[in-house]
């Protein structure tokens, strides 16, 4: 393997690791942020600030800084131990553990072979009959009702280009269509705004 196959494979892992830090920590503060203050907004105003002018993408440069330093830190033994500290004490506040733990959970499943989080990708009539979209399964529940019982699928739909919002949706289970995609395939057509896209869409039997 070559130094730069190396060095490669270093800064992807870096940056993935890095993803599983960084984003579910700002998507909790802006949750947060949101709730309280509506101000939009997490690194760009700070560095407004402390810079005292404002340069166009600073925030997003910084962001992608502070993901690979995080990755870098969290690829050792003692900055894994450190990160695990930091966020046992998140798990333990109120309010603040709902989030991160929901937000963790989903970059987990869009950045990670190992969780199954995603079992399928499918086709569901959203947001009105004759519009499709593209949603990944999550879980399959019953409603009970007077009649009977009804099956659910619990269907998220990721928005564009970032994949990590979107809409959770519960559809009869005859109304979803599973598709014969990996996951892999549904967050590129997602991440590229649907140019990275199979030719056909065929059909599969819902697991």
């Amino acid at each position: 393997m070559s130094i730069r196959q190396k060095l490669n494979i270093a800064l992807r892992r870096y940056f993935l690791s890095g993803i599983l830090v960084i984003v579910p920590l700002i998507i909790t503060i802006l949750v947060l942020r949101f709730l309280l203050s509506g101000v939009d907004g997490l690194l760009s105003p700070l560095l407004t600030k402390l810079l005292k002018h404002r340069i166009p993408g600073l925030g997003v440069i910084a962001t992608i800084i502070l993901i690979f330093v995080a990755g870098f830190l969290t690829a050792n033994v003692v900055g894994l131990r450190l990160f695990r500290i930091w966020e046992i004490f998140l798990i333990k506040t109120p309010l603040v553990r709902t989030i991160y733990g929901s937000s963790k959970q989903l970059v987990e499943a869009l950045t990670t072979t190992e969780k199954k989080s995603f079992k399928q990708v499918v086709l569901i009539e959203f947001p009105r009959k004759g519009m499709f979209s593209l949603g990944f399964l999550t879980s399959q529940i019953e409603l009970e009702g007077k009649e009977g019982k009804d099956e659910l699928v619990a269907v998220f739909i990721p928005s564009t280009p970032t994949p990590f919002t979107g809409w959770a949706m519960l559809f009869p289970k005859n109304e979803v269509i599973p598709l014969d995609m990996t996951v892999e395939q549904g967050i590129e057509f997602f991440v590229s705004g649907g140019i990275v896209a199979p030719e056909k869409l065929t059909p599969k039997h819902l697991s």
